[in-house]
């Protein structure tokens, strides 16, 4: 059993994930920097202001008196106005989908980067002429 626990201890797969898992965790604010401080300030130079939270909002109740043991005592609390607020989710959809292009500018970037340059050269003959070449030396022979 110890052997088991150490030859899954050790196996490449998981040793791989821990180490991704700590880069994604220290890559993380790379790409929340990028994001806040770069692409959602130029929404903010566009519309105004850097995020949707505003933008929709929509009151669906007024702000009611607090329910308290006096109702004529004058000290009571207002509650707040309800409201749906849209516009947070419109600012959370549009930032997912930022990060989503960063993240995928960044890969792409960096697979360009390390990708080794394939010559367009032929390195031999294609399966169907091999193909071709046995099927004819066969019937030669044969």
């Amino acid at each position: 059993m110890l052997q088991e626990f150490k030859d899954f201890i050790t196996r490449g797969n998981l040793v791989d994930l821990a180490i991704a898992v700590v880069l994604a965790t220290f890559f993380a604010p790379i790409i929340t920097a990028i994001v806040d401080g770069v692409i959602l300030n130029l929404v903010a130079a566009i519309f105004g202001e850097p995020n949707f939270d505003s933008v929709a909002r929509i009151k669906i109740s007024d702000a009611n008196p607090a329910a308290g043991p006096d109702p004529e005592d004058a000290t009571k609390l207002l509650e707040p106005a309800t409201y749906l607020e849209f516009g947070a989710v419109i600012t959370a959809v549009v930032t997912f989908v930022l990060v989503g292009l960063v993240c995928f500018l960044i890969v792409k970037a960096y697979n360009k980067a390390i990708a080794p340059e394939v010559d367009d050269v032929v390195s031999g003959p294609s399966e169907v002429d091999l193909l071709t070449e046995i099927r004819d030396q066969l019937r030669a022979n044969g």
